[in-house]
């Protein structure tokens, strides 16, 4: 991904001016950081350790906490390490990296909340066929699919886009390293070649989109047909933490690229792309936890035998009391 420029390393926007608020900064995005990696790895706990979570819908939910742990730690730690020692920069290499991992984790997570909205809809809409449709085999599939779709399109745009000629200095106006940034940095009409891949993968996006509208359309339609009150009830608690995810995900998203240039500013900027890559992978283990009772109670099953274990293992180094 070699390009004729002498750029050896860009220079990231900082979080802040002044010493105090870098800091500030700091641990302000440490306690997200430790609160994302802590709800996601209970999640991913819990459902890897309780049998009664083995299903479609907890396996796909799996693999969404590990799509938002790798979002969050490609794009974070760098900025609160830029922030906790006053600097700016980051590596050739390393910000290719950062474009290429953020960019399949993204992709990869997309395309998996368009398979869960699939699980719903046979879920409620197909509920005989459920096991047919998604069996172990098709889950696998499904999963590999997501993750096998964001390398190929990360790989692709990445190569694409670090194979651009750079003349435009090396000042990235954002926090982490993202296509949009490095495209400005570009020489004339060279970005035109990587604005062909953004428009294909913007009619995939609206298609994903599309279907997962199409999707809940479906699932309301059939909500709206059960008799019982209690029925309707659980047929949206089981929708609406997947549909909580994919708004907060959609909406950050398309506000962080398609906002007015008018809205335009550093500030604002940085703001807005804190908003769409450090709050969904911090808010989604909340958001499924608070409107599933199966969840929580497979994380308060974890912390008790977490709980017993440290008190066990107190209890063994302290030793029993002797008299003499």
């Amino acid at each position: 991904m070699s390009n004729d420029s002498s750029i050896t390393e860009f220079l990231l926007l900082a979080f802040a001016d002044t010493r105090e608020l870098q800091l500030l900064t700091f641990w302000l995005f440490l306690g997200i950081y430790l609160a994302a990696l802590m709800g996601n790895g209970l999640i991913i706990t819990a459902i890897a350790c309780d049998r009664r979570l083995h299903t479609p819908m907890y396996f796909f939910l799996l693999n969404l906490s590990l799509f938002d742990l790798g979002s969050i730690s490609t794009t974070l730690p760098k900025g609160m390490a830029n922030s906790l020692w006053d600097t700016r920069d980051i590596s050739y290499s390393g910000c290719a990296t950062q474009v290429f991992l953020f960019l399949f984790f993204i992709t990869a997570e997309y395309c998996l909340l368009t398979v869960m909205a699939y699980d719903r809809y046979v879920a409620i809409c197909k509920p005989l066929h459920y096991g047919t449709l998604l069996g172990s085999r098709a889950c696998v599939h499904m999963a590999a699919a997501a993750w096998g779709t964001g390398f190929l399109y990360a790989l692709m745009h990445t190569a694409n886009t670090f194979s651009l000629p750079l003349c435009q200095g090396n000042a990235v106006d954002q926090f982490f390293c993202e296509i949009p940034q490095i495209l400005k940095l570009s020489c004339s009409h060279a970005y035109l070649r990587e604005s062909e891949l953004i428009v294909v993968s913007i009619c995939v996006a609206m298609g994903c989109f599309a279907f997962i509208v199409g999707s809940y359309v479906q699932i309301f339609r059939a909500v709206l047909r059960i008799p019982s009150e209690q029925g309707r009830h659980k047929a949206f608690s089981m929708c609406l933490p997947h549909l909580a995810v994919v708004s907060l995900f959609v909406s950050t998203a398309v506000f962080a690229h398609l906002k007015p240039p008018s809205f335009s500013s550093p500030s604002l900027d940085l703001v807005v792309s804190v908003v769409y890559s450090v709050v969904p992978p911090a808010a989604n283990p909340l958001i499924y936890s608070l409107r599933n009772q199966e969840l929580r109670d497979a994380l308060w099953k974890l912390h008790s035998i977490l709980l017993s274990k440290s008190l066990m293992k107190t209890l063994n180094s302290t030793g029993p009391s002797t008299d003499t």
